[in-house]
């Protein structure tokens, strides 16, 4: 599972099978930091991105997840 800092959110991308069949769905979670240094707030907790959509294998899967996170962040900051 790719892990990216963006905009001081700690993002991760997750390609997953979908269940009953041989494709990849795209999923994200996002955290913030928090007053404890060992611990991020879970401010975007893991949800299918682009569900509409299924992909042939995880890398495309985690692709299109990273593209949709700057539209999550930005309804984030909103």
């Amino acid at each position: 599972m790719p892990v990216k800092e963006m905009d001081g959110y700690e993002v991760e991308f997750t390609g997953e099978l979908l269940e009953g069949s041989e494709q990849w769905g795209a999923y994200v979670s996002i955290f913030a930091p928090s007053d404890n240094p060992m611990h991020m707030n879970n401010v975007y907790p893991k949800r299918r991105v682009a569900a509409d959509q299924a992909f042939t294998d995880q890398q495309s899967a985690e692709a299109e997840a990273e593209r949709a996170v700057p539209g999550i962040l930005e309804e984030l900051r909103a």
